[in-house]
């Protein structure tokens, strides 16, 4: 598939000129996704190999990486967020706004529905979101009437199963029209982490006794885990605006992506207890007693939601950006600058998912309401990383 970038390109410039018509400005959070807010003057080292490391989806940045898409496993999916992978290699999709879960078979492509998930009450950026699968339990991260929660539900796997009645697992994460964050998985460590958003009420994020704009870690229950840096609190880390992409490295190191708000988007490395500077600070900012990211984008170049580690890198699905992502990695830094794969030809990239021996899960996110959808879409990608 290949899109017409250049209409996209002239569509989107349409829209910032719409935008910035109608507002003053981003003071209050706005859109998590931002699809008005201008790129900077100036980009970091970070972010610079963009411009020439862009690449169709047969094609790599460098002769060090080479992602190509094998082909598309299913298409037509409305509003997708959250993917997980069952035992045995078939996918579980959530749609945001339909608020339904969806088996794909992962092979042949052919999607089973599962039901609507009961409670949800889709609105902005909220609704059916992360997906997360343990021990015969499909867990959910989702918009309530009152809050963002995490609920789960019984799922045996087998033909004509069904999703059991949702039971709670965290409830009371504040909700709002933007950043509501989403993301959920299962740590190597058995623990179910959580990112979410500070819903655009910035002081949220600095308020440990709060669980927004923070990442959270539990039990499978919801209980705080053990080893929690703040005693009885599921909060691991807070000072974030709206993570939405969590995954863990080779050596079990928790990464995640955040959204900025006119500047920087960023990618951190996860250290329990710490302070990730929101919103006292934005990217790499170098002042006491915050974590600078290890790297950062012009919000226009990312606007980061899922991440997946694979080949010893992270690879990060981009939604305003439109591209893949990937940022080499030694250890806890970059060992190279990030290189975009993927520019334009598939729209808005809203998940990724490592699948195992170099393959990853890619689906785009068209369908969203800020998207341009074209026949097909929204789509999962199977992509093979050499």
């Amino acid at each position: 598939m290949s899109r017409p970038v250049v209409l996209k390109a002239l569509w989107g410039a349409a829209v910032l000129v719409l935008v910035a018509g109608c507002s003053s400005g981003d003071s209050s959070g706005g859109s998590g996704e931002r699809p008005g807010t201008a790129p900077p003057a100036s980009v970091s080292a970070s972010a610079s190999a963009s411009a020439s490391a862009s690449t169709s989806a047969s094609g790599a940045a460098s002769p060090g990486a080479r992602v190509s898409v094998a082909g598309t496993l299913t298409e037509g999916l409305k509003s997708p967020w959250g993917l997980a992978q069952l035992p045995g290699g078939d996918l579980l999709v959530s749609s945001r706004d339909e608020r339904t879960i969806t088996r794909v078979d992962g092979r042949s492509g052919a999607k089973t529905p599962l039901g609507e998930v009961p409670g949800v009450v889709p609105d902005g950026e909220g609704g059916l979101m992360g997906l997360a699968v343990r021990d015969g339990w499909v867990y959910a991260y989702l918009t309530a009437a009152s809050d963002n929660r995490i609920v789960r539900m019984r799922y045996g796997g087998g033909d004509g199963d069904r999703l059991g009645a949702p039971e709670p697992v965290l409830t009371g994460i504040p909700k709002g029209t933007v950043h509501n964050g989403g993301r959920i998985a299962f740590g190597p460590d058995g623990m179910l982490y959580a990112g979410t958003g500070e819903t655009g009420v910035t002081g949220l994020a600095q308020d440990r006794a709060s669980l927004g704009g923070k990442i959270l870690r539990m039990t499978p229950e919801g209980r705080p885990a053990p080893g929690n840096p703040f005693p009885d609190s599921v909060v691991y880390t807070y000072g974030h605006r709206n993570v939405q992409g969590i995954a863990w490295d080779a050596d079990g190191r928790l990464w995640a992506a955040e959204f900025g708000q006119n500047t920087w988007d960023e990618l951190n490395l996860i250290e329990p207890g710490k302070n990730y500077g929101w919103p006292e600070a934005e990217g790499q900012a170098g002042r006491e007693g915050f974590v600078d990211p290890v790297a950062q984008w012009p919000t226009s170049e990312a606007s980061p939601s899922g991440i997946a580690y694979a080949r010893g890198a992270i690879w990060m699905a981009a939604l305003r950006g439109e591209r893949l992502w990937r940022v080499p990695l030694s250890g806890t830094e970059r060992s190279g600058d990030p290189e975009a794969f993927l520019s334009g030809e598939y729209g808005r990239l809203r998940t990724v998912l490592a699948g195992g021996d170099g393959r990853l899960w890619l689906v785009s996110s068209e369908t969203d309401t800020r998207g341009t959808p074209e026949p097909g879409d929204d789509r999962i990608l199977r992509l093979e990383v050499r």
